[in-house]
């Protein structure tokens, strides 16, 4: 599973987890997409085959509804939630950067899928 990282998350989970081996990059280290909408985040990962890690189910879940609701497919949905992993916390980088190395290792496959980050 490849994943995109919603803008939310800081560009160093992103850089830990590639010296973990994994295929990981976030929204905020990418200028073209930084600031974009929700939809154009959204069929970029499905473009580049990744899901995305959000906190933001409001807005993706029926992104990802509307695809298969279109006959489409998705490449998956990564939430969190801020009380689980607080953005105000220095330590939550390094936090989510191991529950992703986790979800990564099982070698799950994301498509049409939503996973809640514990």
């Amino acid at each position: 599973m490849k994943l995109l990282l919603d803008e939310m998350w800081p560009p160093e989970v992103a850089v830990q987890l590639r010296r973990r081996g994994h295929d990981v990059v976030a929204v905020a280290e990418r200028s073209e997409l930084r600031g974009q909408p929700d939809a154009a985040i959204f069929t970029t990962a499905q473009v580049e085959g990744r899901a995305i890690v959000t906190e933001n189910v409001v807005d993706y879940r029926p992104l990802a509804v509307n695809a298969l609701q279109r006959g489409d497919t998705h490449r998956g949905l990564v939430f969190t939630s801020n009380r689980r992993f607080p953005r105000h916390d220095p330590r939550t980088a390094g936090h989510l950067a191991t529950a992703l190395d986790e979800l990564l290792s099982t070698e799950r496959e994301a498509l049409n899928l939503e996973y809640w980050l514990s």
